[in-house]
């Protein structure tokens, strides 16, 4: 993740509150204490038999050299991965598809929902894609322009405004900082919604997280996938 300065954090935090948003809610998961990304994806990995992987936002491969496949390929602009492109770049360049995509770039709203659909044209038949960092429990975690270190960004936007297309069946699970898990299929659970995605607030994410996500916990995904 990038650097942030403190005179650039202090500025941002400022901005945010007086031109955007001032809300001291804060939430409280049942994230597992013992459960993780690479354990999903272990699970996941194991019980589809999944041949190939694809992971968007690699930082010091902190899942990326954890991942146990026949076929991986991790996109970063930075560092870690194995290809030093920005997700676009990649993705316009790309000729293959995959089983399984992890989605952990940039963490804001456009270029999530950017990443997700294009992902969704390289996904193999049963593949899924997955999306890290969807359920911030507090205002600063992901608010943008960022000002915290500890950064979800406004990644929930991006699931709440795809949960809304008819073909794509999407949950989040309470774990991790909230992982979304996107099939390319029929919507059963099509989310009802009027309010313009750049109008929402924190606030409403607050007050209506698990509508939105459509959450699930460990065990029920593990009955679902």
């Amino acid at each position: 993740m990038e650097k942030l300065g403190r005179i650039e954090k202090i500025y941002n935090k400022f901005y945010y509150k007086i031109f955007i948003e001032n809300f001291s809610g804060k939430l409280t998961y049942k994230f597992p204490n013992n459960y993780f990304r690479w354990d999903l994806i272990e699970y996941l990995i194991k019980k589809y038999n999944y041949q190939s992987y694809l992971e968007i936002g690699c930082d010091k491969n902190q899942l990326f050299s954890k991942i146990n496949i026949m076929h991986k390929i991790g996109v970063d602009p930075v560092s870690g991965g194995n290809i030093r492109k920005t997700s676009d770049v990649f993705f316009k360049d790309n000729n293959e598809k995959f089983d399984l995509i992890f989605i952990d770039g940039l963490h804001i709203y456009n270029q999530v929902k950017k990443d997700i659909l294009n992902s969704i044209k390289f996904l193999n038949d049963n593949g899924l894609i997955l999306v890290h960092d969807c359920m911030p429990d507090n205002l600063g975690k992901q608010a943008v322009p960022r000002y915290k270190m500890q950064w979800n960004g406004d990644v929930w936007k991006a699931i709440v405004d795809l949960r809304q297309n008819e073909n794509l069946e999407i949950f989040t699970c309470e774990m991790d900082q909230g992982i979304g898990i996107i099939q390319n299929k029929k919507n059963t659970s099509i989310l009802k919604f009027t309010k313009p995605i750049n109008e929402l607030k924190f606030k409403d994410y607050y007050e209506n997280y698990k509508e939105y996500l459509r959450v699930i916990s460990l065990e029920e995904l593990k009955k679902i996938f």
